[in-house]
């Protein structure tokens, strides 16, 4: 499933391509996703595209008419191709552009989403509650004391909670708790500020690094695949089960929390 620094990279390789342009048409060809496509999409034909913005996972096309809230779920990506391009069987969503090009919406698996909402955004019922973004001065130390206060669930699925910090998935939460020498299954309410300024910082750091290494690959957005797939990274613990850990030589551990796969050193992170 494509993480926070996926889709931010897809929202700056096809930002470039959308804003300024009219949008011409907006075709359905599956309205079955995760929802059924929003039919008001439609009342953005004829409005120019005056943003491109992203909140948690969710990315915002904007208009002064309203705009379309994209979520490319498990498998969907975005595509930007000219608008005489034949569809494929995935192909379920276009919306044509003045400038001659399309942007196109595959996924297999349909667990995605194309819905229609008025500006401004607050309010609405799949963004009201989510926490603050991790990159932005809002997500710090002292914030996240106060949200983990008397929490007892461990603290990798505390990071994965999109009510108290978005978008940092599974791949970073290993990573950074790893470099914040942090239990994964530490009691989430259990942990002193000092180490959470830790925690904050390698959340940040590793989201930062995987945004920057991702947009080397911008150009991929105007090319058959369309995704920007997950970067080529240094990666210390994910994946890397019964590998030594880079720092002290024990065998990298792996347990499920959450029904998902966890990666950490047992005698770095504690």
């Amino acid at each position: 499933m494509p993480e926070l620094p996926e889709v931010e990279v897809t929202r700056l390789g096809v930002s470039p391509h959308l804003i300024g342009q009219s949008i011409e048409a907006i075709e359905v060809r599956q309205p079955q996703l995760r929802w059924p496509v929003s039919e008001q999409l439609q009342t953005l034909v004829g409005q120019v595209i005056t943003g491109v913005s992203r909140r948690a996972k969710y990315l915002i096309i904007e208009t002064a008419a309203g705009c379309a809230i994209v979520h490319l779920g498990m498998s969907g990506s975005l595509r930007i191709l000219p608008k005489d391009s034949p569809a494929e069987k995935h192909d379920h969503v276009d919306m044509t552009l003045s400038n001659g090009q399309v942007l196109r919406y595959r996924d297999p698996r349909r667990f995605g989403a194309w819905l229609y909402n008025e500006l401004p955004l607050e309010g609405h019922a799949l963004l009201e509650k989510l926490g603050p973004e991790p990159l932005t001065d809002d997500f710090n130390a002292h914030y996240l004391k106060a949200a983990l206060k008397g929490r007892s669930k461990a603290i990798k699925l505390a990071l994965m909670d999109n009510h108290i910090v978005v978008g940092v998935g599974n791949i970073y939460a290993n990573e950074a708790l790893f470099h914040s020498g942090i239990a994964p299954t530490r009691p989430a309410g259990q942990i002193s500020i000092k180490r959470l300024e830790t925690l904050v910082e390698q959340i940040k750091r590793v989201l930062a690094d995987a945004i920057k290494q991702g947009g080397t690959s911008l150009k991929d957005f105007t090319q058959s695949d369309g995704k920007p797939g997950y970067f080529v990274q240094q990666l210390s613990v994910y994946g890397k089960s019964q590998q030594p850990c880079q720092n002290c030589g024990r065998e990298i551990a792996t347990i499920k929390l959450g029904q998902r796969a966890t990666f950490y050193c047992s005698r770095c992170q504690r």
